[in-house]
C-alpha cells in the first residue's frame, strides 16, 4: 500500500512539474498578457518563439535588464519576426509577482521590447515547462517544437561585465535555426533565482 501511495505521489508531482523537452512539442499554455488578453501557444504557430522567465527583483534578471542586454535581444529578434514572451511566474505575495493592473507599467519600467508579458501567478505555465530560474529560456520553432532550453548564456555570474565574453545560447539557437542550420547547443543548465511558485 505504501508503495502504491508513493507511486501516486510521484506521478502527481511529475505531472505538476513536467518539463519542456528539446525535440518534442512545446507544452501548451493559456495565460493573460499585460493587456488582459489571452495568449495561447497556438497563437504563435508558424513563428519562431522565445519564452523568457522573469522576476524584476532577481539579480540575474537585473544583470540582463540593467545592462539592456535583454531589451536589445528582444528588439533584434522581434524585428526579424520572432515572437518573444516574457513570463512572470511569481505567486501573489512573493518576489516578482506582477499584478494585472501593474503589468503594462512593469513592461514600460523595464523597457521591455518583448511581444508580451504573460502573467502566470498560478504557476501553471512555469510548471508545464519545468521553469526553474529567472531567467530560464526556451526557443520554439515554427513547427511548435522546443529546440533550445536552458540558460540565456554561458556565464552564470550576476555580474553584467561577463555578458560581452559570454556565448548567448538564445542568439546562437535563433541564428542557426532561422537559417535552417543545426543548433549546436540545444540545452544547458539554467542559472538565476529560483522561480517563486
Amino acid at each position: 500500500m505504501k508503495s502504491l501511495i508513493s507511486l501516486i505521489v510521484f506521478l502527481y508531482t511529475s505531472t505538476l512539474f513536467a518539463a519542456a523537452t528539446v525535440g518534442q512539442a512545446a507544452p501548451t499554455f493559456n495565460e493573460k498578457n499585460q493587456a488582459g488578453e489571452t495568449a495561447k501557444l497556438e497563437d504563435y504557430k508558424g513563428n519562431w518563439l522565445v519564452l523568457e522567465w522573469y522576476n524584476e527583483g532577481c539579480p540575474y534578471v537585473k544583470k540582463h535588464y540593467g545592462s539592456k542586454n535583454m531589451q536589445k535581444l528582444q528588439k533584434k529578434y522581434t524585428k526579424k519576426g520572432v515572437k518573444w514572451l516574457t513570463v512572470a511566474t511569481s505567486a501573489e505575495g512573493k518576489q516578482g509577482y506582477v499584478a494585472p493592473t501593474e503589468a503594462q507599467a512593469q513592461m514600460k519600467k523595464a523597457g521591455m521590447n518583448s511581444t508580451a508579458l504573460l502573467l502566470d501567478a498560478d504557476g501553471s505555465m512555469g510548471k508545464a515547462y519545468g521553469a526553474k530560474t529567472t531567467p530560464h529560456m526556451f526557443v520554439i520553432n515554427p513547427a511548435g517544437q522546443v529546440v533550445y532550453a536552458g540558460a540565456i548564456d554561458s556565464n552564470n555570474s550576476a555580474n553584467p561585465k561577463t555578458i560581452k565574453k559570454s556565448k548567448n545560447y538564445v542568439s546562437l539557437a535563433l541564428d542557426a535555426g532561422m537559417k535552417n542550420k543545426p543548433i549546436k547547443v540545444v540545452s544547458s543548465k539554467p542559472y538565476g533565482c529560483s522561480v517563486k511558485y
